[in-house]
């Protein structure tokens, strides 16, 4: 394992397309210092090595989406694009697409569990599917508690059948290399039928819950359309790209910021503090229960 093309390579692409170009100075200035120091010297294994650049890449900004990402089968030696979306379709594959339970409860209360917001191009069906099965019901819990992150065109697509018809503005992305911010709305027509914009939602949230997740569930928090009930979230807002640096390390570097046009800030580094605060684990009972108050006093 060459370390010191491993981290050359590393300073070279966080110069040229982390988000933060300031940052990315400071933090090549200290890799640049821990290799001198012979830091890396003795790392002769990918697992070691990584948790060592990581610890180093995070140490200014704490910044989680940026790090040397070990993985233990070797990644294919595909463009940083092509690398993502092949390990998005193989992790889509073995995990129903994202989706952990659909479930029916007490009161016609829907329970979506989901793990991850995979690519519209690769689990958008099964998502549209999902939604339309449980646009009947009454109420709704979306369990986040598990999702580690996913697509911002999966979050619209989610958001599309919890709004109505008419549009709405979801989230803005700056991105580095173009110099520009790409909003992201609702869509005006979805497959199926929507939940729509007037039934109650709770969204349930731990300190797992990161990236895509986050998005989802500070999006509806912030719209006013979802109570979230458990824990602050990790506090990932920077969407990344991903470069193999060697058969089992990947290199994950932000390129790009999210922009709220509510609060015209984002989740990074705080997390998306819920609304009614609650162990993870009693999450599920919490938001059951807020629900079923909810629909009892809309029928009386």
């Amino acid at each position: 394992m060459d370390n010191p093309e491993i981290i050359n390579r590393t300073r070279e692409l966080l110069v040229d397309h982390y988000v933060f170009p300031d940052v990315a100075s400071r933090v090549v200035a200290v890799l640049t210092e821990a290799e001198a120091a012979g830091r890396y010297r003795d790392a002769t294994e990918p697992a070691t090595l990584g948790k060592i650049v990581t610890e180093d890449l995070q140490s200014i900004n704490q910044d989680k989406h940026l790090r040397l990402k070990f993985h233990a089968e070797e990644q294919p030696d595909l463009p940083s694009e092509e690398l993502m979306a092949a390990e998005a379709r193989r992790d889509a594959q073995r995990g129903m697409h994202g989706i952990g339970r659909v479930e029916r409860l007490e009161g016609n209360i829907a329970v979506v569990d989901v793990d991850r917001l995979h690519p519209t191009s690769i689990s958008g069906e099964v998502f549209a599917a999902v939604m339309t099965l449980i646009a009947d019901a009454d109420g709704l819990v979306i369990d986040l508690r598990k999702c580690s992150g996913g697509h911002p065109g999966t979050v619209a697509l989610v958001c599309s059948y919890l709004f109505g018809d008419e549009p709405v503005h979801l989230n803005g992305m700056y991105e580095r290399h173009s110099d520009r911010t790409t909003q992201s709305w609702t869509l005006p027509f979805v497959p199926g039928k929507r939940y729509g914009p007037d039934k109650p939602i709770c969204v349930l949230t731990s300190a797992v819950t990161f990236s895509g997740g986050e998005e989802l569930a500070y999006d509806l928090q912030q719209l006013g359309r979802a109570t979230i009930v458990g824990e602050s979230t990790g506090g990932g807002a920077h969407p990344r790209v991903g470069f193999r640096l060697h058969p089992h390390l990947e290199l994950t570097v932000p390129v790009a910021r999210s922009i709220h046009p509510v609060t015209g800030t984002n989740w990074e580094g705080v997390g998306v503090a819920p609304d009614v605060a609650v162990p993870a684990e009693d999450a599920l009972e919490t938001a059951t229960g807020l629900l079923r108050e909810r629909l009892a006093e809309a029928a009386a």
